[in-house]
This record gives C-alpha cells, structure tokens and sequence, in this order.
C-alpha cells in the first residue's frame, strides 16, 4: 500500500488549512418532494453545507461539500454529538430526528449533528453508473455462475473507475474521520461527542485514534474487529446468519397455520433450500425481475439481522413469495418489491457506488478468484446457504486504485462505551470483545439472547438503553455489564 506521508501514520491530518471551515446553514426542504428535508424543518432542524479538501493533502486544492443537520439542544446542553448509521455509506441527516427520541432525557441535552459522509447522500456525490446494486452478490452453486459473478464484478470496478476515477482515491475512512473534524472545528467545538452504529463504530474508533482528546461521551453500537473491517468481513459472519436463519425456521415452524411454510424447523428449512435449488436452476420470477443463485442469497441474507416478531413476519412474507415463485411467477408485496428494485435496477447506484468505493478504499483484499472460490468450496457444508454470498470475490479484487494509506492501526486509552449483542447475525459478538482489546479504557453492556444488529434506541431494550441514557447525561462510564 501506498503512503502519502509520514504524518499519516501518526494520524494526523497530512496538513491543516488555515482558513476556518464555515457551515452554511439554510432550511432542509430541498422541494415539494422532499420529505425527509420537510420533516426535519418540522422537527425545527436547521441544514448546512461545509466544504472540505476532496484531498487533505492539498487543502487549498478542490473542495468537495459535506450535507449536515443539526437539531439544536432545547434543555442544559451538554455539548454537540455528532451521528453515523453504518454501511458505510450510510446517510445521515434524519437521524437526529430518531436519535432525540431514543436517547429520553439526554436527546434535548445535545446539539444532534446529522451527517451525510463524503460522497454520500446529499454531500458532493459519487456513482459508478451501476446498472444494479451489484455487491455483494453471491456466486451461486456451479463454477460457471462463480465465474459469471466474478466477470460482473470486475465490471462495477471499471464503471467506477470510468465514471468516478477522480474520486476513488480520496474516499476512505480516514478521510471521513477528518471530515469530522473539519466540522468540529466549523461548529466551534474542542470536543465532540460521537454516536455510531456497525461501520460507524470504526470510524469512531479511527477519529480516537487519529484525533486524541477530541471527543467527549462516545457510544460504539453493533462494532467492527477494527484488524478484519475489509471487503472480506463477511466471510467471517456466515455461521452467525446459518444460526439466524435455523433460528426464525422455528420461529415460522410455530406458526405454519399461516405462513404454511412447514410445520417443523427442517421442513421450514427444506422450503428454503427448495427456493435455493431452483433459482440456482430455472431462476425464479417475481413480477418484472428474474432472481437467480447470485441474488436469491442476497435476498435471504437481508432481513436476517432483526429477531423481533415484526422483523420475522416480514420474512416469512417473503420467503413464502420466494416459494411461490418456484412453481410459477408470482407478484411481489411491497415490501420485496422495494427490495428487489433497489437491488436489481439502477435506482441505487449511487448509494451503491458509494458503499462500494469506501470499502474499497480502506483495505486491499486478493485479486485472484482462485482464492474466493475455494473458500467458497471449503465451507459450503457447513454454510450451506451462505458460504457463496459471504465468502465471494468484490470489486475490490478488481479496483482501479490502490488504497492510499495503510488501515489505521487501532491502539489508545480514549473512553467509550461498546454496545453489543450476543447473537448479532451482523457484526458477531467476537468483534466486540476485539475492539474492547483495542480501547482498553472503554466498556461494554452485551444484550444477550438477540439477533439483532443495532441496540441502542432499535431494539426496545431498556436495560441498554437506560445504560446508554446515564452515561451521556453523567459521562460515567459503567463496568461491564450484561443485560
């Protein structure tokens, strides 16, 4: 991997513009459509746009626009908290809206601050033309479908390498860890406090390390293993989802009476693996789309990281159109519907893309499909479902550019607080006892008995969120503890 300069390793900037950041605040409605804006001029939010170096280590070089929300304290403010909802990629600008809800008594202590990154959502945007979601995607049962997924992947790296190429080399974690910063600073803040979710939590745990002293009250919920986080993470997660889906079978094994999916767990299971086989095979039609052995998967790994009975009965609603499918073309409800045209049309290319070009960015993972393909091979056993979804070749084996700065190692004394559950299908519990290794100094509250990716505030569990609650109103971080 290439390093820019020496300073990169020590975490700091490359190099510190001297002219002070300047938010431009203005209302969130963009148009008569746009109800997420409206809802947040409702909520009494105000949105801002901040220019920050597209390349840090030219800050008086192009700029590009970060998107931010900010909803205002209304009781004895404590400070600013600044917001992130995974993905990556994800956007963030509602989320101050939902965040003041789930955090009670602490929500009108805080100047919420929501946040689109860096070529996402409405900050300056970045898409690669894709002509569906494209990853991840899985290779299917034969070597012929492995091969023609690998070719498709290969195909979503020269898109954004044609369509986004003077971009790519500036989309990581680092740079969005000092995209943090520059708001920092703007809003007028020493400190920050942080909230993250899945990705989100390492790039909080990247702003501690490369921005020590910096932060305030930080929650880290459904983390990452900051030494796995790459394109191969998932490989590590396909026990985790064989143990989910084994886990709703019973769920809907209980309640064949309407679901008429099976009456016992291996049945359940066997409707399943007959919706695999036949994709696979024939390839399955549901309204305008044919699904097949690389999206199937895809489609059934989904959903999997929510145990709740509102989550699960989504599930079994479309597992039981998958099963349909297989004896003739069925019409999706709407929520597959929605699904599969984000999935399989270009509607989310740009969100796709930019998923893509931050995963990509931060890690280099192999480029020979040999490598992929025999994981594949070696765990379809025991991963019957899975293994060629989460174990399968990315564009990154095939990305135009190489990452720009090594993964930042990982290593400081910053408080936190990790949030974690025990059965998380998503980010598996062993990544949040790695992450506790590397801030010694944080602490941890486990939910045990939940698949479900995402606590605080989600899942309606009080113990953890009345955990959470304390600490960003006290700023006393409890011991470990169990909920």
């Amino acid at each position: 991997m290439k390093l820019l300069l020496v300073l990169a390793l020590l975490g700091a900037p490359v190099s510190t513009p001297a002219e002070h950041p300047q938010i431009e605040w203005h209302h969130c409605q963009l148009n008569a459509a746009d109800a997420e804006g409206a809802a947040l001029d409702e909520a009494g939010a105000e949105c801002g746009d901040l220019k920050v170096p597209l390349d840090y280590g030219r800050p008086d070089g192009p700029q590009i626009t970060l998107a931010l929300s900010r909803l205002k304290a209304s009781g004895d403010r404590i400070g600013t908290m600044v917001l992130n909802d995974g993905g990556p990629g994800g956007p963030g600008l509602s989320m101050p809206l939902r965040l003041r809800t789930a955090m009670k008594a602490a929500g009108t202590r805080y100047d919420l601050i929501g946040l689109d990154p860096r070529f996402v959502g409405r900050s300056t945007p970045i898409d690669c033309k894709l002509p569906f979601a494209g990853w991840p995607w899985a290779g299917g049962a034969e070597r012929s479908s492995f091969e023609r997924v690998d070719r498709q992947v290969a195909d979503i790296a020269a898109r954004c390498g044609t369509n986004a190429g003077d971009y790519l080399q500036y989309v990581n974690t680092r740079n969005t860890a000092r995209d943090i910063d520059r708001v920092r600073i703007a809003l007028g803040e020493q400190k920050i406090s942080y909230l993250g979710y899945s990705y989100g939590t390492y790039l909080g745990a990247v702003y501690l390390q490369m921005f020590p002293g910096r932060t305030d009250r930080v929650v880290l919920d459904g983390p990452l293993d900051p030494e796995l986080y790459s394109a191969r993470l998932l490989r590590t997660v396909g026990p985790a989802n064989e143990a989910a889906l084994r886990a709703w079978a019973s769920w809907a094994a209980a309640r064949d009476a309407t679901y008429h999916l099976g009456a016992t767990p291996s049945r359940v299971m066997a409707s399943v693996d007959r919706i695999l086989r036949v994709a696979s095979k024939d390839g399955l039609r549901i309204g305008t789309h044919r699904l097949d052995g690389g999206s199937v998967p895809v489609v059934l790994f989904g959903p999997l990281a929510d145990d709740r009975d509102a989550a699960r009965t989504t599930y079994a609603g479309i597992v039981r159109t998958l099963l349909d499918a297989t004896y003739g073309p069925v019409e999706p409800g709407p929520e597959l519907g929605g699904f599969l045209e984000a999935l399989l049309t270009p509607a989310s290319s740009q969100p796709a893309s930019a998923q893509i070009a931050i995963i990509c960015g931060d890690r280099a993972v192999p480029s020979d499909p040999q490598v992929y393909w025999r994981d594949i091979q070696a765990h379809r056993r025991t991963e019957p479902h899975f293994a060629s979804l989460t174990r399968m070749i990315s564009p990154c084996a095939y990305w135009p550019v190489q990452p720009q700065e090594p993964p930042t190692r990982i290593a400081n004394s910053e408080p936190a607080l990790i949030v974690a559950a025990d059965g998380d299908p998503r980010t598996i519990y062993s990544y949040a006892t790695a992450l506790q290794k590397h801030l010694p100094n944080a602490r941890m509250v486990t939910l045990t008995g939940a698949r479900k990716h995402g606590i605080f505030g989600e899942y309606g569990n009080t113990c953890v969120d009345n955990t959470v609650i304390t600490y960003l109103l006290t700023n006393r971080l409890p011991d470990d503890q169990t909920c």
